[in-house]
């Protein structure tokens, strides 16, 4: 008889922002909410990007690290944004995620184990990373639209910007006398709260944890 132990969840975050929803998943990491799940990788494509300082400070400390295009394509001549999009891929598989999930990065590469790019066909979507979204499927396509999102859902990850699977979809309707600001915030919680549902609940359906221990004679 061979006691097994499961092996924790492994998650990879890309952001280039303040990094509010990484602070949720960091906050969630290790609870009932995300169990054995740790921060393997936050990568940004902007130095100076808050969400770097929450991943150093976290305890324990999560590795981090930084490419951006423009430098990326300027100091490697010939490269272009594909080039870009699969270094990127590069970087976050070397960490072995068994998730992915980007925080705001836009027209992001779909990343899979063999380090396919933008445009190319993953053997199994399950796999694909995730991203939020405010807004609703099939409204207001691309950035700046917390003014007319009405909604926020977690998506799949696919070559065109904002055109992946939803997962998770929840209406946040504007209230009576609610100011933009206090929309924002209410919006802001519900999004927190589905990034963590879709994180637990994509690495459930493709790699379920095992037991602590289970017979294997």
């Amino acid at each position: 008889m061979v006691a097994a132990r499961g092996r924790g969840r492994r998650l990879a975050v890309l952001i280039s922002g303040p990094g509010t929803n990484l602070q949720a998943l960091i906050d969630a990491q290790n609870t009932p909410v995300l169990p054995n799940t740790s921060m393997v990788l936050v990568l940004s494509n902007r130095k100076v990007a808050c969400g770097l300082a929450r991943a150093t400070t976290a305890s324990p400390p999560i590795p981090t690290a930084y490419l951006a295009c423009q430098p990326y394509v300027r100091h490697n001549p010939g490269k272009t944004r594909e080039d870009y999009d699969l270094e990127l891929a590069r970087i976050v598989l070397w960490a072995k995620p068994d998730l992915s999930f980007l925080e705001v990065l836009r027209g992001s590469p779909r990343i899979d184990d063999e380090g396919q790019g933008p445009g190319e066909t993953n053997s199994n979507d399950d796999e694909s990373p995730i991203n939020i979204h405010l807004a609703l499927p099939g409204r207001f396509d691309g950035a700046n639209a917390i003014q007319r999102a009405l909604g926020v859902m977690v998506r799949r990850v696919v070559a065109e910007v904002d055109m992946g699977e939803p997962l998770i979809v929840r209406e946040v309707p504007i209230e009576k006398g609610e100011s933009i600001k206090m929309y924002e915030e209410r919006l802001h919680r519900v999004e927190w709260e589905i990034i963590l549902q879709a994180t637990k609940k994509v690495p459930d359906k493709v790699r379920p944890l095992l037991p602590e221990s289970m017979d294997l004679a």
